[in-house]
């Protein structure tokens, strides 16, 4: 059925050649469209900061705003249509979900009410886990940590640990003068 030298044998050469190439350099094996993709040039063509990257799978829908050195992980949501802006040298893990709308009163009226938006704030230096839901009007301050699968829907203070569904503070980030970094999960006062 195939002709020698048809578009899909040359594909296939080329899948096999760039994770030739990944396997060996990253230790890792990619989807075909991650391989022929660029993060960071995909970043800049955003218009986000220098040094960040994002991946070929991730989906970005209207004002979003990114800074420089952040990592932008597979599998990720970043809706700005409410307006969203993520600080310097963040970690947004895999397939976390930020929503900066909702429809739930469009829904529940049958078209009637409109879609209510609200902007998202990530601070700088933040580490998001990975499933995090962040919605509208929520904001991180500077210096957090927001656990692993956390559903994060009101307000999360700088230098804060926060976990769970809904997200609350279990802790604080503490950051030496020379740079060092200590979780601290002490009882809160």
């Amino acid at each position: 059925m195939k002709e020698s030298g048809s578009l899909f044998e040359s594909l296939v050469e080329l899948y096999q050649e760039l994770r030739l190439r990944v396997r060996e350099k990253w230790k890792r094996d990619l989807p075909f469209g991650e391989l022929l993709s660029n993060r960071w040039e995909r970043a800049k063509s955003l218009g986000f900061g220098e040094g960040t990257s994002i991946y070929h799978d991730s989906y970005v829908y209207g004002d979003v705003k990114v800074g420089k050195n952040t990592w932008i992980g597979p599998h990720t949501i970043l809706d700005g249509s409410g307006g969203l802006e993520i600080g310097n040298y963040c970690s947004i893990s895999a397939g976390v979900h930020i929503y900066t709308h909702d429809s739930v009163k469009w829904a529940v009226s049958g078209g009637m009410a409109a879609y209510e938006r609200a902007p998202v704030r990530i601070g700088n230096c933040c580490h998001i886990g990975a499933r995090v839901v962040i919605v509208k009007g929520a904001n991180i301050g500077d210096h957090c940590v927001i656990g692993a699968g956390a559903f994060v829907n009101s307000d999360i203070p700088a230098y804060s640990i926060a976990v769970g569904e809904p997200c609350r503070v279990i802790g604080k980030v503490q950051i030496s003068a020379s740079g060092d970094v200590r979780l601290d999960y002490s009882p809160l006062q």
